[in-house]
């Protein structure tokens, strides 16, 4: 090296400098390449993919070849950086420090820092490209990295840190599929995030968290006249309605009202004409999971079913569509929505009806109420009241204030629900 130019030796030490700045950027940039992203484009034929996927699926010989070359690089430099110290200043001690140091200057900042920044960022670009000439140096240096990984096996054998097969990516848990969802940012729409977030919440939810609560079931009682059944069939929005029958509510069965239909078009229908025509009730527990219980009415063949409590009670109704709405959004067109305008007012403010599911004003409000007691709002002012209100109550739960406009027959019928920052600055809601 002593019989080439300073000049030459300089340009050497730099060209050295950025081989080690491209291997630095190299490793960083085939460490963080998105696996998933990768065996997407593998699978549709990209060929820089299928190279990238095949170098990662053996870590020990990527980074063997990448190190091997590296450290070579940065050797080489450093000792290079020795000859021009000591052909420019001699063999001074204080002149070989700072030739020391100013190399690991450029090394940290030129060939280290620099260069794993842009392959961090750029990573997923870059993995295409760079497997090719990666690929190309491991065939020419495998022997060599071979050799090198015997004893790296022999230590993590000492180590029991023994690899088995190839690597592989690890599997995703649901929360981390939420948070790939979460940052998927425009290449996916904000409708169909929704309805993946939904998805990953099915496995959370029970048929109680989506149900028509029992006193919001419209269905047939046979105690009334016949007149009144006639009326309410003929009314009626619904294409299934529970048959109930006696002081107990006890369920004779479901009525399809076409049924009803094609009989009244005949020659009309009786109370005891309805009993002949109701199918079999199907009934659930209240704790079946959502995401199991729409596989049950797949094989089934249901689209309703009565949801009963441990004790056989009945409790509510759950439909297909109750189900399909959880994780689509509202889409039933065909009945009137009680609740279809639940919004703010101006004034900070929400009229709510007392039956509206917690769940249902958290998404909609934007608010925070447990989910882990009762489902309706009339039900979490009863337990923590733990009396029956009365009207122009007010009470503040999770930091909610909450105004009782009407309670009548033992539950509250309409709340005034005031958003948290307006009720931040009221003084007349007490806890």
């Amino acid at each position: 090296m002593q019989d080439l130019s300073i000049g030459a030796q300089f340009a050497a030490l730099a060209f050295l400098l950025v081989l080690s700045a491209m291997s630095s950027m190299t490793e960083t940039v085939m460490m963080a390449s998105n696996r998933y992203r990768l065996r997407s484009l593998a699978s549709a034929g990209h060929r820089g993919a299928q190279r990238a996927i095949d170098l990662l699926s053996r870590t020990d010989r990527l980074l063997g070849v990448i190190l091997l070359f590296n450290n070579l690089v940065n050797v080489a430099a450093a000792t290079l950086a020795s000859v021009i110290t000591i052909h420019l200043f001699g063999e001074e001690s204080w002149a070989l420090a700072a030739g020391t140091v100013l190399l690991t200057f450029f090394i940290l900042v030129f060939s280290e820092i620099t260069p794993k920044v842009i392959g961090a960022h750029y990573a997923d670009r870059l993995a295409l490209f760079v497997s090719y000439p990666l690929t190309f140096l491991l065939r020419v240096s495998y022997p060599a990295v071979w050799f090198v990984n015997l004893f790296v096996s022999a230590i993590l054998k000492l180590l029991r840190l023994e690899l088995h097969g190839e690597s592989k990516p690890s599997s995703l848990s649901i929360e981390e599929l939420r948070s790939m969802v979460l940052e998927s940012g425009q290449y996916i729409p904000q409708k169909n995030r929704d309805m993946l977030l939904n998805l990953f919440d099915l496995e959370h939810i029970t048929v109680e968290d989506v149900m028509i609560p029992r006193g919001m079931i419209e269905g047939i009682d046979l105690r009334q006249p016949a007149d009144e059944i006639r009326k309410q069939v003929a009314t009626s929005y619904h294409t299934r309605l529970p048959v109930l029958e006696g002081d107990n509510e006890r369920v004779v069965g479901v009525l399809h009202l076409r049924r009803v239909a094609s009989r009244a078009l005949e020659s009309g229908f009786t109370v005891e004409d309805i009993r002949d025509m109701v199918a079999k009730p199907y009934f659930i527990p209240a704790d079946t999971h959502v995401y199991t219980q729409l596989q049950f009415f797949q094989e089934n063949r249901q689209r309703m079913a009565l949801v009963v409590d441990e004790y056989g009670e009945l409790m509510g109704l759950v439909t297909v569509d109750d189900i399909i709405e959880e994780i689509i959004g509202k889409f039933t067109t065909s009945q009137p929505e009680a609740h279809a305008k639940l919004d703010w007012n101006a004034d900070g403010s929400a009229l709510v009806d007392g039956g509206q599911n917690l769940r249902e004003l958290n998404r909609r409000l934007g608010l925070d109420f447990s989910l882990d007691g009762p489902k309706t709002l009339n039900g979490l002012i009863l337990e923590h009241l733990e009396d029956i209100p009365e009207a122009d109550l007010s009470v503040r739960i999770d930091g909610i204030a909450i105004e009782v406009v009407q309670a009548e027959d033992k539950m509250v019928r309409l709340a005034r629900i005031f958003r948290p920052e307006a009720s931040a600055e009221s003084s007349g809601i007490d806890g």
